[in-house]
């Protein structure tokens, strides 16, 4: 038997199990519309929720970057010192999360696995939502802390699980703000109370409300007004900012530490200057005015109301996260199949990404696409819907 034998049995069973996952090829800008595997598709795949990453005011900021600051920061920026764009980004995202300090870091991901080992370790609990992210996960295992899991979104049963707890040194509740499979919010006013009661430094995960929760997009803190309470707010430029990148805005006692024992910084380069410059000019769009955190809230809320009264299960979402849950995953590949050859680009997740028995398409809507797309896309659900039973 081959040494290999093992991974070509476990794909094999991911594809009969309806499992695998096929990554299509993109030949088009990333916006509503999308020419994918040669095809002129209608996007509702992507995280770019304000429409930013072929935003021409982005493109034209890195194009002018690269000119002015060539492309790569050439090595770690404890290292080979910290480019002035580095340092204004920073600076101009603190402001933005009306916070005291932000470090960047190169992905979400990454600010994840640099923040969580630097702030607990062997001896200490992390209090983790059950439904977080792979990158809080995996961060958590990282730190070698004890990993206590509590029922998703249930104060409660966090509270009888920092009861149960008597030994320990340093103590981290950690929760996605908005959980990207379901779309609902973190019960944020809940989880700052009991942190504040009991002593335990509180961090957030704020990926998907980046650009969409809170005044102009400022994230699940300042949805909730709790600026300057939350100990941790992790966010990413790669959704609604539309580039990349990650942040860790907080207290700034906090992010000097980082700068000290995050990882990823000390050991990776920083993000590229293009992506940096494009980041600015993506603040800079945020900040003058609300106008496309507003349509991408209206144009979701117009969606999700047009799929329930169609007779599709959309959830509990809370936010422009819309999942058309259809339970096992070979329905939810035939699904995405058929959407995509009737013009639609709308993925099924399914295990491990989501769990057994609850597979489903996950619509992302966008500032970006018109009341005509949004038309076109509840024609073709709606077909495919009663073609394969799913409604009425």
């Amino acid at each position: 038997m081959s040494k290999l034998t093992w991974i070509e049995q476990e794909l094999q069973t991911l594809r009969d199990e309806g499992l695998f996952t096929n990554i299509r090829v993109i030949d088009s800008p990333m916006g509503p519309w999308l020419t994918v595997d040669g095809r002129r598709v209608l996007n509702f795949c992507a995280n770019n929720y304000l429409g930013l990453a072929n935003h021409p005011r982005l493109t034209s900021a890195a194009k002018d970057a690269i000119d002015r600051y060539g492309v790569g920061p050439g090595a770690v920026r404890t290292i080979a010192g910290t480019m002035s764009i580095h340092v204004a980004l920073e600076e101009r995202l603190a402001a933005f999360k009306k916070a005291e300090a932000v470090i960047t870091f190169q992905s979400g991901f990454n600010a994840n696995l640099a923040t969580i080992p630097a702030l607990v370790g062997r001896d200490d609990v992390i209090f983790s939502d059950r439904l977080n992210h792979a990158s809080i996960i995996d961060g958590c295992r990282l730190s070698r802390a004890k990993i206590v899991a509590y029922e998703h979104n249930d104060p409660d049963d966090l509270r009888r699980k920092i009861a149960e707890e008597k030994v320990y040194n340093r103590r981290l509740i950690v929760s996605d703000g908005v959980f990207s499979m379901d779309g609902d919010i973190a019960p944020l006013p809940q989880l700052y109370e009991i942190a504040r009661e009991h002593d335990i430094l509180l961090m957030m995960d704020d990926a998907h409300g980046e650009g969409v929760l809170g005044n102009g997009g400022r994230g699940i803190v300042d949805h909730f007004g709790l600026h300057g309470l939350v100990d941790i707010e992790v966010g990413t430029m790669s959704k609604a900012f539309g580039v990349m990148g990650g942040l860790v805005a907080g207290k700034k006692v906090i992010i000097d530490w980082l700068r000290q024992r995050g990882r990823p910084f000390l050991f990776s380069s920083a993000v590229t200057v293009p992506d940096a410059a494009a980041c600015l000019a993506a603040v800079d769009v945020l900040e003058e005015s609300t106008e496309l955190v507003d349509r991408l809230w209206s144009n979701a809320a117009y969606f999700k109301a047009e799929m329930k009264q169609l007779g599709f299960d959309t959830g509990q979402s809370e936010t422009p996260i819309v999942p058309v849950m259809l339970g096992e995953a070979p329905l939810a590949q035939q699904f995405s199949r058929r959407l995509f050859d009737l013009g639609v680009f709308a993925m099924a997740l399914g295990f491990p990404t989501v769990p057994q028995g609850k597979a489903r398409i996950r619509v992302m809507n966008t500032a970006a696409h018109s009341q005509d797309d949004l038309d076109f896309a509840l024609e073709i659900f709606a077909r495919v819907g009663r073609e394969l039973g799913v409604i009425a």
